[in-house]
């Protein structure tokens, strides 16, 4: 399958300063990748890239297999939805009359604006003027503008920035409504610990550099996190596991009746095997693997790029 975004080798340059170096990614339909990474880290840069708004200084992008700054793409934009990162609408226009505008822009008709409002959760609002809206109610319309068309390819710039936990489901179950319509998605977020479970892959950028692309299991074994399991007892059970732990794990570990007991995510199976064997009696047992945002910082730090 060829993929619906192609970077290759991208580089961008701003006089002697490099947005962008010598970047590779894809995204295949269906697919949903999350560009993260620190500001000024080159994130805006490549989506300013792949919306054709600015053209690499070297290398290729390709969206739907075209150049996005060449005129044969022009045809293509219809099939893309972009929320950007500041939402600014008309405040004397009503939500009903932006949608409308924006799907004139687009060439589309304005017959389902109503199931977007409803989408949004937006409807009872749609009639009113956006100069009453909240900065969530503005978000969510700028969501809406963004699904205008059913696009095949969506981009989102902090898609949740303003809104409610309520909301915030709302937007990542679209995204998985969209996804499963085969939607390919680049959304670019600095909210890392929403993300954990709602992304196919991750594309780690620091300082223009692409520092590591690939699953969120993957990278975590790759760069050698850990895994934590935290158990519960009593003073009695917690004697008893670090007693049989003793070589492996220090006494800190059993401290007030709760162990933490890391270990590399290749072994965790294996390590809770071990515990339950034992039949000591516990309370409770958690299992924590490396969350996105613990994978963000270890990626940033680390020298050498990873594709996972």
């Amino acid at each position: 399958m060829k993929p619906n975004i192609e970077l290759i080798s991208v580089t961008k340059e701003y006089g002697r300063t490099k947005a962008v170096d010598v970047i590779d990614f894809s995204v295949l339909a269906g697919e949903c990748l999350a560009l993260v990474g620190h500001n000024g880290a080159g994130k805006s840069t490549l989506i300013k890239m792949v919306l054709g708004l600015t053209s690499p200084t070297r290398g290729t992008v390709n969206v739907f297999g075209y150049n996005p700054s060449h005129i044969a793409f022009s045809q293509m934009r219809k099939k893309i939805g972009f929320l950007p990162e500041q939402v600014l609408f008309q405040n004397n226009m009503t939500g009903r009359e932006t949608l409308e505008f924006y799907s004139r822009l687009k060439g589309v008709a304005c017959d389902d604006l109503n199931d977007l409002f409803r989408r949004v959760d937006l409807f009872q609002a749609a009639d009113d003027r956006i100069g009453t809206y909240s900065k969530g109610m503005r978000q969510r319309l700028g969501l809406a503008q963004a699904l205008i068309g059913s696009p095949k390819l969506l981009i989102l710039d902090e898609p949740t920035s303003g809104l409610d936990p309520s909301s915030r489901q709302n937007v990542y179950g679209i995204i998985h409504e969209m996804k499963q319509a085969g939607v390919t998605i680049l959304l670019s977020s600095h909210a890392l610990t929403e993300l954990d479970d709602r992304i196919d892959r991750v594309a780690i950028v620091n300082k223009g550099h692409l520092t590591a692309v690939g699953t969120i299991p993957n990278l975590r074994h790759n760069i050698g996190l850990a895994a934590e399991i935290i158990i519960y007892g009593t003073d009695i059970s917690m004697q008893s596991l670090a007693q049989h732990f003793s070589n492996r794990f220090s006494a800190d570990c059993f401290e007030y009746n709760v162990a933490h007991l890391h270990c590399p995510m290749n072994e965790k199976v294996a390590l809770l095997k071990e515990i339950m064997a034992l039949n000591i009696s516990f309370t409770n047992i958690e299992i924590n693997d490396p969350s996105l945002e613990q994978v963000f910082m270890a990626y940033t730090k680390a020298k050498e790029p990873v594709y996972a």
